[in-house]
Protein backbone atom coordinates (compact mmCIF):
# COMPACT_ATOMS: atom_id res chain seq x y z
CA UNK A 1 0.00 0.00 0.00
CA UNK A 2 1.17 3.50 -0.86
CA UNK A 3 1.32 6.16 1.86
CA UNK A 4 1.67 9.61 0.31
CA UNK A 5 2.51 12.63 2.44
CA UNK A 6 2.03 16.36 2.00
CA UNK A 7 0.01 19.23 0.63
CA UNK A 8 1.47 21.16 -2.28
CA UNK A 9 0.49 24.30 -4.18
CA UNK A 10 1.14 24.66 -7.88
CA UNK A 11 -0.25 26.33 -10.99
CA UNK A 12 -1.97 24.98 -14.07
CA UNK A 13 -1.17 26.38 -17.48
CA UNK A 14 -3.76 27.27 -20.14
CA UNK A 15 -3.78 23.66 -21.40
CA UNK A 16 -4.56 22.23 -17.95
CA UNK A 17 -1.04 20.97 -17.29
CA UNK A 18 0.50 21.20 -13.86
CA UNK A 19 4.08 20.70 -12.80
CA UNK A 20 4.19 17.97 -10.15
CA UNK A 21 6.15 19.41 -7.20
CA UNK A 22 9.53 17.69 -6.79
CA UNK A 23 8.83 16.42 -3.24
CA UNK A 24 5.66 14.71 -4.46
CA UNK A 25 7.32 13.48 -7.64
CA UNK A 26 9.96 11.71 -5.52
CA UNK A 27 7.21 9.88 -3.62
CA UNK A 28 5.50 8.93 -6.88
CA UNK A 29 8.74 7.86 -8.63
CA UNK A 30 8.18 4.10 -8.16
CA UNK A 31 4.72 4.47 -9.74
CA UNK A 32 5.51 6.78 -12.67
CA UNK A 33 6.06 3.95 -15.15
CA UNK A 34 2.67 2.31 -14.44
CA UNK A 35 0.74 5.56 -14.79
CA UNK A 36 -2.27 6.85 -12.92
CA UNK A 37 -6.04 7.06 -13.03
CA UNK A 38 -7.72 10.43 -12.58
CA UNK A 39 -11.38 10.60 -11.59
CA UNK A 40 -14.06 12.78 -10.06
CA UNK A 41 -14.31 12.62 -6.29
CA UNK A 42 -17.53 11.09 -4.97
CA UNK A 43 -17.86 13.43 -1.98
CA UNK A 44 -15.99 16.64 -2.83
CA UNK A 45 -15.60 19.04 -5.78
CA UNK A 46 -12.09 17.80 -6.49
CA UNK A 47 -10.28 15.13 -8.49
CA UNK A 48 -8.59 11.98 -7.23
CA UNK A 49 -5.31 10.73 -8.68
CA UNK A 50 -4.83 7.00 -8.11
CA UNK A 51 -1.53 5.23 -8.71
CA UNK A 52 -2.38 2.33 -11.05
CA UNK A 53 -1.64 -0.25 -8.34
CA UNK A 54 -4.14 1.40 -5.98
CA UNK A 55 -6.71 1.70 -8.77
CA UNK A 56 -6.41 -2.02 -9.53
CA UNK A 57 -7.09 -2.90 -5.87
CA UNK A 58 -10.21 -0.72 -5.95
CA UNK A 59 -11.35 -2.26 -9.23
CA UNK A 60 -11.12 -5.74 -7.70
CA UNK A 61 -13.68 -4.64 -5.10
CA UNK A 62 -15.94 -3.09 -7.72
CA UNK A 63 -15.68 -6.16 -9.96
CA UNK A 64 -17.10 -8.17 -7.08
CA UNK A 65 -20.39 -6.28 -7.23
CA UNK A 66 -23.40 -8.17 -8.59
CA UNK A 67 -24.23 -6.44 -11.88
CA UNK A 68 -27.71 -7.96 -11.87
CA UNK A 69 -28.63 -5.41 -9.20
CA UNK A 70 -29.63 -2.08 -10.70
CA UNK A 71 -28.13 -0.01 -7.87
CA UNK A 72 -24.75 -1.68 -8.45
CA UNK A 73 -24.87 -0.87 -12.17
CA UNK A 74 -25.89 2.71 -11.38
CA UNK A 75 -23.03 3.02 -8.90
CA UNK A 76 -20.45 1.61 -11.34
CA UNK A 77 -21.62 3.95 -14.11
CA UNK A 78 -21.45 7.04 -11.91
CA UNK A 79 -18.20 5.99 -10.25
CA UNK A 80 -16.53 5.47 -13.64
CA UNK A 81 -17.91 8.70 -15.16
CA UNK A 82 -15.04 10.83 -16.41
CA UNK A 83 -12.32 8.34 -15.44
CA UNK A 84 -9.11 8.90 -17.41
CA UNK A 85 -5.71 7.23 -17.54
CA UNK A 86 -2.99 9.86 -17.20
CA UNK A 87 0.79 9.99 -17.02
CA UNK A 88 3.40 12.39 -15.74
CA UNK A 89 5.35 13.42 -18.85
CA UNK A 90 9.14 13.59 -19.18
CA UNK A 91 9.04 17.22 -18.04
CA UNK A 92 7.23 16.31 -14.82
CA UNK A 93 3.86 17.65 -15.94
CA UNK A 94 0.44 16.11 -15.49
CA UNK A 95 -2.30 16.97 -17.99
CA UNK A 96 -5.77 17.32 -16.48
CA UNK A 97 -8.41 16.71 -19.16
CA UNK A 98 -10.77 19.64 -19.77
CA UNK A 99 -13.92 17.82 -18.60
CA UNK A 100 -12.28 17.07 -15.26
CA UNK A 101 -10.97 20.64 -14.96
CA UNK A 102 -14.59 21.74 -15.39
CA UNK A 103 -15.94 19.27 -12.83
CA UNK A 104 -13.47 20.43 -10.16
CA UNK A 105 -13.76 24.11 -11.09
CA UNK A 106 -9.99 24.30 -11.33
CA UNK A 107 -8.54 27.68 -12.21
CA UNK A 108 -4.86 28.53 -12.28
CA UNK A 109 -4.04 27.97 -8.59
CA UNK A 110 -4.12 24.28 -7.55
CA UNK A 111 -3.61 22.31 -4.35
CA UNK A 112 -2.38 18.71 -4.45
CA UNK A 113 -3.27 17.09 -1.14
CA UNK A 114 -2.29 13.59 -0.09
CA UNK A 115 -5.15 11.39 1.10
CA UNK A 116 -3.23 8.32 2.31
CA UNK A 117 -2.87 6.34 -0.94
CA UNK A 118 -4.18 8.87 -3.48
CA UNK A 119 -3.71 12.56 -4.29
CA UNK A 120 -6.65 14.96 -4.28
CA UNK A 121 -6.41 17.75 -6.86
CA UNK A 122 -8.28 20.89 -5.85
CA UNK A 123 -8.86 24.42 -7.03
CA UNK A 124 -6.99 26.35 -4.31
CA UNK A 125 -9.98 28.50 -3.25
CA UNK A 126 -12.29 25.47 -3.01
CA UNK A 127 -9.70 23.57 -0.98
CA UNK A 128 -9.24 26.42 1.49
CA UNK A 129 -13.02 26.89 1.82
CA UNK A 130 -13.50 23.17 2.48
CA UNK A 131 -10.76 23.15 5.13
CA UNK A 132 -12.25 26.26 6.77
CA UNK A 133 -15.80 24.82 6.75
CA UNK A 134 -14.74 21.56 8.38
CA UNK A 135 -12.23 22.96 10.89
CA UNK A 136 -14.85 23.64 13.60
CA UNK A 137 -16.04 20.04 13.51
CA UNK A 138 -12.63 18.39 13.12
CA UNK A 139 -12.08 17.50 16.78
CA UNK A 140 -15.52 15.87 16.93
CA UNK A 141 -14.93 14.08 13.64
CA UNK A 142 -11.49 12.86 14.74
CA UNK A 143 -12.96 11.45 17.94
CA UNK A 144 -15.77 9.72 16.07
CA UNK A 145 -13.55 8.23 13.37
CA UNK A 146 -10.33 7.51 15.28
CA UNK A 147 -11.42 7.43 18.92
CA UNK A 148 -12.96 3.99 18.70
CA UNK A 149 -10.80 1.30 20.28
CA UNK A 150 -11.95 -1.15 17.60
CA UNK A 151 -9.37 -0.60 14.83
CA UNK A 152 -11.62 -2.38 12.32
CA UNK A 153 -13.96 0.61 12.50
CA UNK A 154 -11.52 2.68 10.37
CA UNK A 155 -10.82 0.13 7.67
Amino acid sequence: MVNLIGTYECKADAKGRLMVPSALKKQLAPMLQDGFVLKRSVFQPCLELYPMQEWNVLMQKINGLNRFKKKNNDFIRKFQAGVKMVEVDSNGRLLIPKDLVGFAGINKEIVLSSAVNIIEIWDKDKYENTIDETSDDFAELAEEVMGNDDLDAIS
